[in-house]
């Protein structure tokens, strides 16, 4: 059995408190040379990307920040160009309607690297109203001054 390395590049914290995460879903990225060089030296952001899903047949990542690699040159990519993310049909049709029928959305929590391939963690999800936000913020308070009482003992 081959163990896998998985090296965590870049997440999205904020999703997870936006959003009611529902189901999460291991997918591949379409990536040129440049881009998968900056993703390997941790140079990417996907703090206000989203997935777009088109007619229900392509899942694409929309405003996803890969920093430019230096040595690259004039090869260079567009840092915030559309890229494919690869999943399988059946997977994107269950995504796409659950976006048209039950007004989810799909948003990407994590990029890592897997054996050396790009792979993106996304994730099914459903809006938090303010007061669900509210009910998190003060779990986590609770938590935080649990902890520390427990550290002062």
């Amino acid at each position: 059995m081959s163990e896998e390395k998985v090296k965590v590049v870049a997440s999205n914290r904020k999703a997870s408190f936006e959003y009611f995460l529902l189901e999460k879903f291991e997918a591949g990225l379409v990536l040129q040379g440049s881009e998968i060089k900056s993703i390997r030296a941790g140079q990417m952001s996907i703090q206000e990307s989203y997935v777009d899903i088109i007619n229900g047949e392509e899942a694409w990542l929309v405003e996803a920040n890969i920093a430019p690699y230096v040595q690259a040159n004039r090869f260079n990519h567009d840092p915030k160009r559309k890229r494919k993310i690869l999943l399988h049909k059946k997977q994107i049709r269950e995504l796409w309607n659950n976006i048209r029928i039950k007004g989810m959305t799909v948003v990407p929590t994590r990029v890592y690297l897997k054996d050396g391939r790009a792979k993106i963690e996304i994730a099914l999800a459903k809006g938090k109203k303010a007061y669900d936000k509210r009910a998190t913020i003060a779990k986590r308070d609770e938590a935080r001054s649990a902890d520390r009482e427990t550290r002062a003992r």
